[in-house]
């Protein structure tokens, strides 16, 4: 029993950097894909965004939804001027939202109205191994 239950601690310990490596991985391909989908929504491009987010994001909200939305949220703000990588988690749920690869990014933020605002960018990897932007949210 004792063998077992120290094989287990030993065992856990030496697979738990490969796991890590590997949660790291996908939150680098996950904030490069939220870096990419984010300077959609700088440019005003919502349309586009729409067009890149994952599937589950388009069957929540409609293209033209979306883009009044975005609109709506983001253009009162005015340019970006800075932002910076707050922190990234990775993790395989998300409150209200399906069973599955999540990465939950925030970003510090500043606008030309409103300084110190904080991003969350929520891709989630699709059934296809692709990161796509599920969710957006400024405060």
């Amino acid at each position: 029993m004792k063998f077992t239950a120290t094989f287990t601690v030993l065992a856990g310990l030496l697979l738990a950097p490969a796991a890590l490596a590997q949660d790291a991985a996908q939150v680098d391909q996950a904030t490069t894909v939220a870096r990419k989908w984010v300077a959609l929504i700088d440019a005003a491009n919502y349309s586009a965004s729409w067009e890149q987010s994952a599937a589950e994001f388009q069957a929540a909200v409609s293209k033209p939804a979306w883009e009044a939305a975005a609109q709506a949220v983001r253009a009162p703000l005015g340019a970006v001027i800075t932002r910076k990588l707050l922190g990234a988690q990775y993790t395989h749920s998300i409150p209200g939202a399906p069973a599955g690869e999540y990465v939950v990014i925030q970003f510090e933020s500043s606008f030309e109205k409103k300084a110190g605002a904080i991003e969350t960018v929520t891709p989630m990897k699709g059934k296809d191994g692709t990161w796509r932007v599920s969710g957006y949210f400024v405060r």
